[in-house]
């Protein structure tokens, strides 16, 4: 399975990145790769999660109060938000909602 990431999507890993960065030096990066790991385990067990606002799978992050929505569409799983689970779900359809047609390619590991 191929995994796409909106910009949103993207955005949202940074701004989690910056925020908990701020908190404790190391901390943001531990941060990035919890959710990449949960995003990663994707190949493996999408679809299996509740659905959220309508048709959004729903996958909670194991280490911070975050949730990937995403859907499967064929052999693809494309990822629309990465959110904090303490926000108004008002606030969460929204932004599911806007982040809906922005869809790009998630980039790949670099090769070392």
């Amino acid at each position: 399975m191929i995994i796409e990431m909106s910009n949103a999507a993207q955005q949202d890993l940074l701004d989690g990145y910056h925020f908990y960065e701020a908190q404790t030096e190391g901390l943001g990066t531990y941060f990035l790769d919890s959710l990449t790991s949960d995003i990663d385990s994707l190949v493996i067990y999408a679809g299996i999660h509740a659905l959220h606002f309508g048709n959004f799978h729903r996958l909670l992050g194991k280490r911070f109060p975050f949730a990937v929505y995403y859907r499967v569409e064929d052999s693809i799983i494309r990822i629309y938000a990465v959110l904090d689970c303490r926000q108004n779900p008002v606030w969460l359809r929204n932004q599911l909602v806007n982040a809906e047609a922005d869809i790009v390619s998630r980039p790949s590991a670099p090769e070392e």
